[in-house]
């Protein structure tokens, strides 16, 4: 077998590694209801997520009348709590996703998940369905302080570094992590199956994938 091309790996966590949807959808709803708001179906909701949960919730909330930068404020902590207290009631890995992973680290390959989520949030999720111990970084919206995250490439870059350098790439569902990753000049993957707020074609990954099985070959032909 020929040595693997990357030497790291970096996800993106929501809509990527995890279909988040449900329980994300469940926490919008409970700050709209909190307000009188009608609920969003989780179809309503999936295309929202990926900008970290202000952005999320604002749409939430633009969809159903709008708000205030106050209101917005006050309910964000209120869908944060809700949120943490209920992370993994209906959260679990794409088909396909862990024995990618697996298949990753039998190659010497150190994993690493860049998310607009707060730090705090992901690692509390991957303690949850019991992933932690999986990757090497795990890096955050907020962990190198207010405007950072994704599409700036900073948290990559520091993703990439914390698991200790080399020739990398990065797989995500976004813009915000197609532009992330190529800001930091990696190669990068998109997954069809994410969060998509469009066409994948136009969110210009270097390759898409329809299933994890079809991760290493694509990475392989990046790496080529």
């Amino acid at each position: 077998m020929a040595p693997f091309p990357f030497d790291v790996i970096g996800f993106d966590l929501d809509g990527t590694l995890l279909d988040t949807s449900g329980d994300l959808a469940a926490a919008v709803n409970h700050a709209l209801h909190s307000v009188g708001r009608a609920p969003l179906s989780v179809e309503r909701v999936r295309p929202m997520i990926g900008g970290g949960s202000r952005h999320m919730l604002a749409q939430g909330m633009a969809a159903t009348g709008g708000c205030t930068d106050a209101e917005l404020d006050l309910l964000q902590q209120r869908l944060l709590a809700f949120y943490e207290a209920n992370i993994a009631v209906l959260t679990g890995p794409f088909p396909g996703a862990l024995d990618a992973l697996d298949e990753l680290a039998r190659r010497g390959v150190a994993l690493g998940i860049v998310t607009n989520k707060n730090e705090r949030l992901a690692r509390l999720l991957l303690g949850e369905l019991g992933l932690t111990d999986r990757f090497a970084s795990i890096v955050g919206g907020d962990t190198l302080g207010p405007g950072r995250a994704k599409p700036l490439p900073d948290l990559v870059h520091l993703m990439v570094e914390r698991c200790g350098d080399g020739r990398a790439a990065f797989v995500g569902d976004s813009i915000y992590d197609v532009t992330a990753g190529r800001a930091a000049g990696l190669p990068t993957v998109a997954v069809s199956f994410g969060f998509l707020q469009g066409p994948i074609e136009e969110l210009g990954a270097d390759a898409v994938i329809d299933h994890y099985a079809e991760l290493i070959p694509a990475l392989e032909r990046l790496g080529g």
